[in-house]
């Protein structure tokens, strides 16, 4: 039976040491190539991750395993739904080579593509690949777009799935984790074969238990030591300013603003100026509940002696029942005229209770002439330290939903058409659903019940205030009886609370479905060319590609722009507005969209063997998108030459490139969060149908040395990318505009001020009070951008030890030392935002470039001994900068929340991170093992950084120390 894949005959593992796979019977298609009958092909950088070897580091989860890798950097797995990078994406995981940003490496299954989720930066979600039936994980450490086609700019991830099983594999896990009920995971696989035919079928289940931030000291901190650590300056208790009636002007401010009085004792922090800022991490988990799992099925079959036929289908789900995040948002968009709000906030009338009641407890706090309170729009959300009370959990975060779908169905047709020749012809279908839900604020329903016309049954202005079904909303810190994080109680008169039928009014349930569908046609020839060469037959394989890509936004009525346009229509039905914004106040709403694209390729490659101990691949690919996108021709050129039995060399030379992916051509919006002026704002991300294909040069060179003991391969990389997809860079385009107030007025800014929309300017863009504080929202867009030039060294070392005290010794290194990650400039309307810079070594906060540390490092020792493995694995990730410290800008400039403007620098330095594991196999016989993991055996927390959870979740690890028992059986 010919068999669908195999390993190169010495596998230097990606994952520490090397380990000795049965291939299977005579056809071997490594990553890389095309051509099947390829022997052992060692000038492609490949790294095997077999699944014994994953055994031997506990069974990793795909996000451990992802980050510990250290050719991986700048990984979407954690929760981390501060970054725009990484906000959304709850429940999946992402592989990202060299840190270059997960859209740069392609992931495959079985060598066939899998579809990107239709997330803001699009990429492969690993965790609802079949893990039950992978027998091995192959790394291509190189561009590979001469092959595979777009994506592979800065490697290749190949899954494979097992053939030849013979009967029942089960086996599970449980995790005991500090402060959580554990993880644990079930899965099982059956496998049967005749003389033609092989037959899969694997399940598996995995569980992550809820772990909250306010579980990990680390995680929630006080001001003084991150003011930048989930503390805001748009919360509740909030900071306002009451207003008096002056004769000739009219109701005008008398007094500056001022902290609600309950401030601090709600866990609050009072500013030198006397505002407060409060902290809505604690309401947030690092770790989500999460159920997930996966169904698989391969059927492979010889029909005759020259055609054989392969099936796999593939379905995953992902659900995180209750997601937390904040009580309530920041409100951005102030509350429309029609519902008697101020274009600065929302005014709250004397005859409120909660103004009431704050005036009695508080005598003198506000001047007695007071007649109202206006809560700025940028500094007041409706709820937050006492929690949301129409949210049933213990401390009333509010909750949301996600759901990841994936289906995949996968057939192909293998044609013997003489010994030397073969033809092979596959379909992939693979669909991606994400849909998740979340909540925001009607601000014009906000206003209408500050002024006593709040619920579902009030007809506003119909009658008195607070009268028959019109409730009042009380905005003031003497709603909340406790700090619902701390349990800390509020002293002082019976809290007046709000209700929950209040609440679920105004604070709004939206809902999101993104689709994302891949259909792809393969056809290739190869085999043999005829002519020979000193070290054997010239190998070819020629093909065609076709793919279609869709992608589809649907989102529900509340968060709709053609159902809700304007700020006052969930009130009065009003659709007339001019911008129309949405109603929603803080995230707003986006449109209905959906687009796709379809791509001709044509390819070819050559496997030249020279000589014996020379061989040269060529390889080369023309892939057309039509339309404004274009085409691309893309070669390389490959070769390897063992120049004796112990050294050999390898190297490449290549041009890559990736094109862009429908969702980003398409004419819409996706709203993220990003820190601006120490609060979040909307910051809008625009598709571009005119982006063209990002293009690179490749080069690689390296050496393998083999003495019998001592493995070891070498090899530098560097990536030259031009015409970068990315996203305008908004912390750059911030600076830049109000780097010099006279910028505000200059004509040269003014396309650049008009991406901005100031809380007091009406909706149009760049009107307004032109100030960093005073941005309400951001526009930006997915563009072709500056250059980026990656480079560095891979080195894996192993040596085999042999027979040491009765047992076998072995020990390794796996090791990146990145040399570079230059970023070239990039421009925005005509204006330089971000000076050209090197990557490596920071954190690039809201730069155009992921986390990239400069080292990254895995090594192990060891020890097999009659029926016990045990292996001790060290961890290592080098320090790194967060970059603002160096520029004194942003947590790094003088603090005015802090008396003394004091600068405080913990975290500049993200230090490095150290983590040991230990595993411990024992093996009953040759069918069931039974295993102990250690990981992070000292317990060690995540390095300080300047963020939201005080670490960086695209690094490092907030779990601490995890202990695993699990088992696997064979019958």
């Amino acid at each position: 039976m010919r068999a669908t894949s195999a390993l190169t005959a010495l596998a230097l593992t990606a994952g520490l040491g090397a380990t000795a796979l049965a291939q299977d019977e005579d056809v071997i298609i490594v990553t890389g190539s095309v051509i099947q009958g390829t022997p052992e092909d060692a000038a492609l950088p490949v790294d095997v991750l077999s699944a014994e070897e994953l055994a031997r580091l506990g069974n990793p989860s795909p996000v451990e395993l992802i980050k510990a890798l250290p050719v991986s950097s700048g990984v979407i797995g954690d929760t981390n739904q501060f970054d725009s990078r990484s906000q959304a994406t709850e429940g999946m995981a992402s592989v990202n080579l060299r840190g270059l940003s997960p859209q740069r490496t392609l992931v495959l299954l079985n060598n066939r593509r899998l579809v990107s989720a239709g997330t803001g930066t699009p990429f492969v979600d690993v965790n609802l690949l079949p893990h039950a039936a992978i027998g091995r994980i192959e790394i291509l450490k190189d561009g590979a777009a001469a092959i595979y086609g777009s994506d592979a700019v800065g490697g290749v991830v190949n899954f494979i799935t097992r053939t030849g099983q013979d009967g029942f594999r089960v086996g599970g896990d449980y995790t005991f984790i500090s402060d959580s009920d554990g993880d644990y995971s079930v899965q099982a696989s059956f496998g049967q074969g005749g003389d033609n035919w092989d037959l899969l079928l694997a399940a598996g289940y995995q569980h992550r238990s809820e772990l909250q931030a306010r579980d990990r000291d680390f995680a929630v901190r006080p001001f003084e030591e991150n003011p930048e650590g989930g503390w805001t300056g748009g919360g509740n208790p909030a900071t306002f300013l009451p207003l008096g009636v002056i004769p000739g002007v009219g109701v005008a401010p008398i007094g500056g603003l001022r902290a609600d009085p309950d401030c601090a004792v709600l866990g609050g922090y009072v500013t030198a100026a006397g505002w407060c800022r409060t902290q809505y991490t604690g309401f947030d988990n690092l770790v989500e509940e999460e159920d997930r799992f996966q169904l698989y099925a391969q059927y492979n079959v010889d029909i005759s002696d020259t055609v054989s036929w392969d099936l796999s289908v593939l379905y995953g789900n992902d659900e995180i029942p209750e997601y937390r995040t904040s009580p309530m948002y920041l409100l951005t968009q102030p509350p429309s005229a029609s519902v008697g709000g101020s274009p600065s906030g929302f005014i709250v009338p004397a005859n409120n209770p909660g103004f009431i009641q704050m005036v009695t407890e508080n005598p003198g706090y506000v001047p007695a002439t007071t007649v109202a309170a206006l809560f700025p729009t940028l500094l007041f959300r409706p709820l937050l330290a006492g929690g949301n009370p129409a949210f049933d959990n213990d401390m009333g975060s509010a909750t949301g939903f996600r759901e990841n779908d994936s289906f995949r169905v996968s057939t192909g047709f293998s044609f013997e058409m003489s010994d030397t020749l073969n033809f092979d012809v596959a379909a992939t279908y693979h669909r991606f659903e994400r849909y998740f839900t979340g909540y925001d604020s009607f601000g014009d329903r906000v206003q209408l019940a500050m002024l006593g016309y709040g619920g579902p049954n009030c007809t506003p202005f119909a009658g008195p205030a607070g009268a028959g079904d019109c409730m009042w909303y009380n905005p003031f810190g003497n709603q909340a009886p406790t700090n619902a994080v701390t349990g800390e109680a509020r002293p002082g008169d019976e809290p007046n609370q709000n209700s929950a039928e209040l609440i679920n009014w105004f604070f709004v349930e939206s809902t999101s479905l993104l689709e994302t569908e891949l259909f792809v046609l393969d056809a290739t020839f190869s085999g043999e060319t005829g002519f020979e060469l000193a070290g054997g037959p010239v190998m070819f394989g020629v093909g065609a590609q076709y793919r279609q890509n869709t992608f589809a936004a649907t989102y529900g009525d509340n968060n709709n722009i053609a159902v809700n346009p304007c700020r006052d229509t969930p009130v009065y039905g009003n659709t007339t507005c001019n911008p129309a914004n949405g109603a929603l106040a803080f995230l707003g709403s986006n449109a209905n969209a959906r687009a796709d694209n379809d791509v001709y390729a044509v390819f070819g490659e050559l496997q030249m063997p020279i000589t014996d101990d020379f061989n040269v691949q060529l390889a080369a690919r023309f892939e057309d998108y039509g339309g404004g996108t274009g085409s691309t021709f893309d070669p390389k050129i490959t070769a390897r030459w063992q120049i004796n039995d112990t050294f050999a060399l390898r190297g490449s030379v290549a041009t890559t490139f990736r094109g862009p992916p429908a969702q980003q051509l398409a004419d819409r919006n996706v709203t993220s969060l990003q820190v601006i002026a120490s609060s979040f704002r909307p910051v809008d991300v625009y598709g571009n149908p005119n982006l063209a294909p990002e293009t690179a040069t490749n080069y690689s060179v390296g050496f393998l040395v083999d003495t019998g003991p001592f493995t070891a391969s070498v090899d530098y990389f560097r990536y030259e990318i031009e015409d970068t997809i990315t996203v305008e860079p908004l912390s750059g385009m911030v600076e830049t505009l109000f780097a010099d107030p006279a910028n505000c007025t200059d004509a040269a800014f003014d396309a650049l001020r008009e991406r901005f929309l100031f809380n007091d300017g009406g909706g149009v863009p760049g009107a307004g009070t032109c100030a960093a504080s005073n941005i309400s929202r951001v526009r930006t867009n997915w563009v072709n951008g500056g250059s980026l030039t990656s480079s560095g060294v891979d080195f894996i070392l192993n040596y085999d030890f042999g027979d040491v005290a009765g047992g076998l010794l072995n020990a390794g290194v796996t090791a990146t030392y990145m040399l570079g990650n230059e970023l070239g400039p990039e421009t925005v309307e005509g204006i330089q935002v971000q000076d050209g810079f090197d990557g490596v070594g920071y954190l690039n906060f809201q730069t155009t470039a992921y986390p990239v540390p400069e080292w990254k490092l895995r090594g192990f020792v060891e020890y097999t001994v009659g029926a016990f493995d045990a292996r001790l694995t060290m961890n290592y990730i080098d320090s790194y900068r967060d970059q603002r410290a160096d520029l004194g800008t942003g947590p790094f400039a003088p603090n005015p929340y802090i008396a003394g403007n004091p600068v405080l620098m913990q975290g500049a330095t993200i230090d490095s991170q150290f983590t040991t594991d230990f595993n411990l196999i024992y093996n009953f016989g040759d069918a069931t093992t039974f295993s102990v993991t250690a990981l992070n055996i000292t317990d060690e927390d995540p390095a300080l950084a300047r963020l939201d959870y005080n670490y960086d979740p695209f690094t490092g690890n907030p779990l601490g120390r995890m202990i695993r028992v699990g088992f696997n059986t064979e019958f």
